[in-house]
C-alpha cells in the first residue's frame, strides 16, 4: 500500500513485537484487516506515538540486541520509516549504561517537544523532533530517587502524560519508583502515591519507591487518572493528588493492561492477571473487565476470547483504544494474537494470530488533524 489517503484510512493498529512492528489497516472502519511488516525488523518496538503537529508523522521507540536503543519516525503513518541520529541519554557514569532501552514516547499538546521515558530511569526531552536530546534534572535527579529501584525486567520511567487543558502539569511514572507530577513543565517533581498500598515493600503506603505499571490519564477530563500498579488499581478525581483503590470486583489486584474510554471518562478496561508469580490470566481464561462507573464496580465483557488454558501475558503498552463510535478496543498477548472490538468490548475477535511476542498496540482511526 502507497499513497495513503487519511480521509478514507479507517483505523490504524501499529503493533509493536520482539521482531518488528506490524501495521494493520481497516479502511472505512473496523472490519476487514490486513497486516503490514515486519518494518523495523529485527528490533523490540516497545512504544509507538503520533505527531499533534503532523498527522502522518509517528514515532516507535525500538530496541536491539546488537545494535541498542534507536528511535525511528514514519512520514507516511507507517508505509516508510527511518532512524533518527539522536537518542536520550544519562551522562557516563551515572549508571552502568547511559541508555538500554527507550520505553515511552509523548508530544506536548502543541508539538513544541518531544519527551522520552528510558531504561535505566530518565526522563528527556527535545524541541528539534528528536534530533538532540535534553535532561529533566528535576526528575531524574530528585530527592526521592534513592527509593527507585528496578522492577522485574525494566528500570524505566513510562506513562508520560501532559495536561492538555493545563500544558505546564505533567505525570510520569518510574518502575519501580512511583508516579510524579509537576506542575511548572517538568521543571520541579513531587511524588503523587498518597493512597497506593505497596504491600511488596517494608512500608505499606510509602512517598516513592511503589511499582507502577501502567498510568492512564483521560483525554476529556485530565484531573481523572487511572494506574494499574504491583498492588491494585487506582483512580485519582484531582490530578493525582490522592487515590482511591478500585480493585473490588475484580479477580486479581495485578495487571498490567489498562484503557481509559476516550469520551466516557467513567468508561475503563483493564485485563487482571492471576499473579505477579504466574503473569497469566486468572484461571486460565482471558478476560477483560470493563467499569463504567469509574471503578465502583466491574463486569467481565470477554464475549469472543478464550476460555481456558491461556496463559499469556497482556503487557503494559499491549492495549489501546480509538476514537470512533461505538469505541474500538484493541489488545495483543504474549503468544503474538491481537483481538479487538468494534463494540467497546462487547464483543471480540482475533484479528491476527502468531505475530511474535506483542509489546505494545497503538491505535489511530479517522481523518488525521
Amino acid at each position: 500500500m502507497t499513497g495513503t489517503d487519511p480521509d478514507n484510512l479507517g483505523v490504524i493498529l501499529f503493533v509493536g513485537t520482539k521482531k518488528g512492528l506490524f501495521r494493520m489497516t481497516a479502511p472505512g472502519g473496523q472490519k476487514a484487516w490486513r497486516t503490514e511488516g515486519p518494518f523495523i525488523e529485527g528490533f523490540e518496538v516497545i512504544h509507538v506515538c503520533r505527531s499533534p503537529r503532523d498527522p502522518r508523522a509517528v514515532y516507535a521507540a525500538a530496541v536491539h540486541s546488537v545494535w541498542g536503543a534507536h528511535i525511528y519516525v514514519s512520514y507516511d503513518l507507517g508505509e516508510t520509516w527511518s532512524c533518527l541520529e539522536g537518542v536520550p541519554h544519562h551522562p557516563p557514569g551515572r549508571y552502568g549504561s547511559p541508555l538500554k532501552s527507550i520505553w515511552y514516547l509523548a508530544w506536548t499538546p502543541d508539538g513544541s517537544r518531544l519527551y522520552a521515558g528510558i531504561d535505566p530511569a530518565g526522563l528527556f526531552f527535545s524541541k528539534d523532533e528528536g534530533a538532540t536530546w535534553h535532561e529533566v534534572s528535576g526528575l531524574n535527579r530528585h530527592p526521592t530517587c534513592e527509593t527507585w529501584e528496578p522492577s522485574r525486567g525494566i528500570f524505566a520511567v513510562h506513562s508520560i502524560h501532559i495536561d492538555p487543558l493545563t500544558p505546564a502539569r505533567m505525570y510520569a511514572a518510574v518502575s519501580a519508583g512511583g508516579v510524579y507530577r509537576s506542575e511548572d513543565a517538568g521543571d520541579t517533581w513531587e511524588p503523587a502515591n498518597v493512597g497506593v498500598r505497596a504491600e511488596n515493600l517494608p512500608q505499606k503506603a510509602p512517598v516513592s519507591g511503589h511499582n507502577v505499571h501502567r498510568l492512564v490519564m483521560h483525554p476529556a477530563a485530565p484531573d481523572r487518572l487511572y494506574r494499574q500498579c504491583y498492588n491494585g488499581t487506582y483512580r485519582s478525581d484531582d490530578g493525582a493528588v490522592t487515590w482511591t483503590e478500585i480493585t473490588d470486583g475484580l479477580p486479581s489486584d495485578f495487571g498490567y493492561a489498562l484503557a481509559a474510554h476516550p469520551q466516557e471518562p467513567d468508561t475503563i478496561y483493564q485485563i487482571p492477571e492471576s499473579s505477579s508469580h504466574l503473569r497469566a490470566p486468572v484461571d486460565g481464561r482471558l478476560r477483560v473487565y470493563r467499569s463504567r462507573d469509574a471503578g465502583g464496580s466491574w463486569a467481565s465483557v470477554s464475549r469472543g476470547l478464550p476460555e481456558e488454558n491461556v496463559y499469556v501475558t497482556v503487557l503494559r503498552e499491549a492495549m489501546d483504544v480509538d476514537g470512533l463510535d461505538p469505541c474500538g478496543v484493541y489488545f495483543g498477548t504474549s503468544g503474538g494474537h491481537v483481538f479487538a472490538s468494534a463494540t467497546g468490548g462487547d464483543n471480540w475477535e482475533m484479528i491476527a494470530g502468531f505475530l511474535p511476542r506483542v509489546l505494545c498496540v497503538k491505535a489511530i482511526a479517522g481523518t488525521p488533524g
